[in-house]
């Protein structure tokens, strides 16, 4: 599958730069976008086949028109990546009702926007793939991140669902959760705290704020490895549906899933005893 054409959000810088930078090498054409196009061409560099397209990801006319704009420059779209995120971060009565919305407008809304400008040419095409970031928290809720986590369990739902829908036409989805990558996304560009403060809240929002911070340049997974593992991914027959980034990945959907079967097995019995009778006995 060599020569398709990426289109890739959030690519000015983290690991959307990083995809963008594989896609590059590894010979495929390139649509990097980003809310700053002069940041993201110069981020990424001059090549034949990269296209550089201004985008912010919560305006559904911006994801039009970067469509239109790509399929009038490379007449198809092969990889969608679904890359560009913030992260909200504080406990969820800390959080305004203002930052939840932006929380869910650029990880959930966003990708649904630049996905539906593109799911008619992949429709006619008959063929197309879409892949979104998520992230651990996509599998397990985390203190501190009620918004992100929000945003993340709704992406990846959404993007069950469309494939069952948009499968029969020969496009296929992939999720893709991270665990802790060395992005950008902890730096003071991405991350946002929240602008409340409830005094029962404070000793462990103080002790959150300074795990959060400590972490930035300190992840351990290496996102130019991971952008690389997505193209091997892409070339393959067929896209997994889920693909778990890191070690730390695998344990945490180890550890729901172990949950999940301790639950099941806790309450086997009241869960399996909800059927009507239909002889009439309560």
């Amino acid at each position: 599958m060599s020569n398709n054409v990426w289109f890739i959000t959030g690519a000015g810088r983290g690991l959307g730069l990083d995809i963008a930078k594989a896609a590059l090498a590894a010979g495929h054409q390139v649509v990097a976008t980003g809310r700053n196009s002069e940041k993201v061409a110069k981020a990424v560099g001059a090549s034949g086949n990269l296209l550089v397209v201004k985008l912010d990801v919560t305006n559904a006319a911006d994801a039009e028109a970067a469509a239109q704009a790509t399929l009038g420059r490379f007449g198809r779209i092969d990889v969608l990546v679904n890359n560009a995120a913030s992260f909200y971060a504080g406990y969820f009565e800390e959080l305004c009702p203002e930052q939840v919305q932006l929380q869910l407008s650029t990880s959930l809304a966003g990708p649904m926007n630049v996905t539906r400008a593109f799911l008619p040419a992949m429709r006619k095409q008959r063929s197309g793939r879409i892949v979104s970031i998520s992230s651990t928290a996509g599998l397990m809720g985390f203190e501190f991140c009620t918004a992100y986590s929000a945003s993340k369990f709704g992406l990846d739902g959404w993007m069950e669902a469309l494939q069952t829908e948009v499968g029969p036409f020969g496009i296929e989805t992939m999720i893709v959760n991270p665990g802790f990558f060395r992005t950008e996304l902890l730096t003071e560009q991405s991350t946002n705290y929240a602008e409340n403060s409830i005094e029962d809240y404070h000793e462990r929002r103080t002790a959150q704020i300074a795990f959060w911070k400590s972490q930035n340049g300190k992840q351990g997974g290496d996102p130019a490895k991971l952008a690389r593992a997505l193209i091997t991914l892409a070339d393959q027959d067929e896209l997994p549906r889920r693909f778990l980034a890191g070690s730390d990945a695998i344990r945490v959907a180890e550890q729901k899933i172990a949950l999940l079967q301790q639950q099941i097995e806790a309450y086997r019995e009241l869960s399996t005893s909800l059927a009507i009778d239909e002889n009439g006995n309560e």
